[in-house]
């Protein structure tokens, strides 16, 4: 009996022990997905669409107002760059003619933008696999590009004739485009803006979370703003300089007015290219990756922060109440 006894705890303890070695793989795999899985971390939690809204207008609003404050010389420069034909010579004074008007436009554009994205994007990464963030990135970013285009493309074709000097203020410039060209001309070149934002939105917006995602994977920690403005200024100034030629086309089917020069995106690419050489759809690359690339910093530095913020202060509450 007692071989017999000692043959069985013999069984036992390997069992058990195999039982341990199994378990102990099994944590360390969970840990390793968890690690690598940031994309997935915040599933856990339940969806609130009207709170990630609202943070998401509040972010992304102050975030706009800031970039928009910031940069706007540098994108008036890149504009009378962009709508100067043949070797038209580059006017250097009002460079923030228009910024008052263009901020009553950038506020809600940016603040509906990112108000749109996150909850659309928080959304699609509950949907889609975790390989597929990209996908989730990119869809969120053109989805909210198309809602903020509805305030964006008059705002920008005001702000883009005010800096080419055709108008002194924001108001009369949109009662003369109104009286003269009607309703649409405060969209004019909306297909063109269509065609450079939305692609830009998308690229720029997955560029950006798709390097965090990798950097906190690697760093195991949350970023801290000087990291998220560096991944931000990179992710603009690279779709910048993908996008310049979008932008070009979009410029000057804006800033035409009713001389209607071009019938159109295609039109407008032949003209360009006929008159002035492909060189011309480069027009304005060094300000805007310039302009784009800070802003890039500027804007994910502040949207980042302000979401901290917000979700700091939202957590206070709850602290104190367990407390209490």
């Amino acid at each position: 009996m007692g071989p017999f006894t000692l043959a069985v705890d013999t069984k036992s303890s390997s069992l058990v022990s195999s039982d341990v070695s199994n378990r102990k793989i099994k944590n360390l795999q969970l840990q390793t997905k968890k690690c690598f899985a940031s994309v997935s971390m915040e599933e856990e939690k339940p969806f609130d669409f009207l709170r990630i809204l609202f943070e998401g207008i509040i972010a992304g609003g102050t975030a706009g107002v800031v970039v928009e404050t910031a940069l706007y010389p540098i994108d008036t420069i890149k504009t009378r760059l962009q709508a100067a034909r043949g070797g038209g010579k580059i006017v250097l004074k009002g460079l923030y003619s228009g910024l008052a008007g263009n901020l009553a436009g950038v506020l809600p554009a940016s603040a509906l933008f990112v108000g749109v994205y996150e909850p659309t994007k928080q959304k699609l990464l509950k949907l889609f696999p975790e390989n597929l963030s990209a996908v989730a990135h990119l869809t969120a970013g053109a989805i909210g590009g198309i809602a903020a285009s509805l305030i964006r493309v008059p705002t920008e074709v005001v702000k883009q004739r005010m800096q080419t000097g055709q108008f002194t203020s924001a108001s009369n410039a949109v009662h003369v485009i109104a009286s003269k060209e009607g309703f649409k001309g405060l969209y004019a070149g909306y297909g063109s803006f269509l065609l450079r934002d939305l692609p830009f939105d998308a690229i720029q917006f997955c560029i950006y979370e798709q390097i965090r995602i990798g950097y906190k994977a690697a760093a195991r920690r949350d970023l801290n703003d000087p990291e998220n403005a560096i991944i931000g200024a990179f992710a603009g100034a690279l779709t910048g300089a993908i996008t310049t030629p979008l932008d070009v086309i979009k410029t000057r089917l804006m800033v035409q007015g009713s001389a209607n020069q071009y019938k159109g995106i295609f039109d407008c690419v032949q003209t360009i290219l006929r008159e002035e050489g492909p060189s011309a759809l480069l027009k304005g690359i060094q300000p805007r990756v310039l302009w784009i690339g800070i802003g890039g910093s500027i804007f994910f530095g502040v949207l980042e922060s302000t979401k901290r913020l917000l979700a700091e202060r939202r957590s206070k509450p709850t602290q104190q109440s367990k407390h209490d």
